[in-house]
């Protein structure tokens, strides 16, 4: 059964690799019960995992991206490549999961972790300067793109507590077909996939934003020209 290998939190750390000086990318793993809830709207909520630390609150955090999961299996996929070991958080993630296809995962998709916290797939995980800085790969905003395995901000629907070895069991699947991976290339590297996002009601309002910016585009493309005279 798919579950919880590490629930991890981060403290704020300096860097030079963000616009504030500050970061909670580095997520350790925790023993012991984490209480998890809604943390409030972006720009003011933070994180939905208390004891853990956002720092740039303009970029991150929020309710829309409350708790993000990366699948332990692809962190060992990354760490083969790369050459080195990668620890659970290594990614800046609070869950390292294994057993669930988190690139596979459609939007809105639910999982209930443990016997209380419910949580909803909201949107993938957008590389930045602070992650690049963070891993000290060299052109590994570029790489993480082109790789489109960026594991998945969670919406908080259930509050409670959960720890490391809880079962991740998916609750609710929509009827559509727009995953993780599809919403991921559609914001990165194939634009013309945006007009396909809008039927995942539960996409992040940002990315439901620019989905809905492209559709003009996509329709004037196909408004006939009047003919030359």
């Amino acid at each position: 059964m798919p579950s919880l290998v590490s629930v991890n939190l981060g403290a704020a750390r300096p860097t030079t690799h963000s616009d504030i000086g500050y970061t909670g990318i580095d997520k350790r793993p925790t023993t012991g019960p984490v209480l998890v809830r809604a943390p409030g709207r972006k720009g003011i909520g933070g994180s939905g995992l208390v004891g853990d630390r956002v720092c740039d609150l303009r970029n991150h955090g929020g309710d829309d991206q409350a708790v993000y999961a990366y699948a332990r299996e692809d962190l060992d996929r990354w760490a083969a490549d790369l050459g080195r070991p990668l620890a659970s958080g290594a990614f800046g993630e609070n869950l390292t999961t294994e057993g669930i296809d988190i690139t596979g995962a459609l939007i809105g998709e639910r999982w209930q972790l443990g016997d209380e916290v419910v949580v909803e797939v909201s949107c993938p995980r957008i590389p930045c300067r602070t992650f690049a800085g963070w891993l000290g790969e060299r052109g590994w905003v570029k790489t993480f793109t082109e790789r489109a395995v960026p594991g998945a901000y969670l919406r908080v629907i259930e509050p409670g507590f959960i720890e490391a070895g809880h079962p991740v069991r998916i609750t609710f699947r929509p009827g559509h077909d727009v995953t993780v991976g599809v919403a991921f290339r559609a914001a990165t590297t194939e634009p013309d996939l945006l007009p396909r996002l809008l039927v995942a009601d539960a996409l992040h309002p940002e990315a439901m934003d620019a989905a809905r910016r492209r559709v003009p585009l996509e329709l004037d493309d196909k408004e006939p020209r009047p003919a030359a005279t």
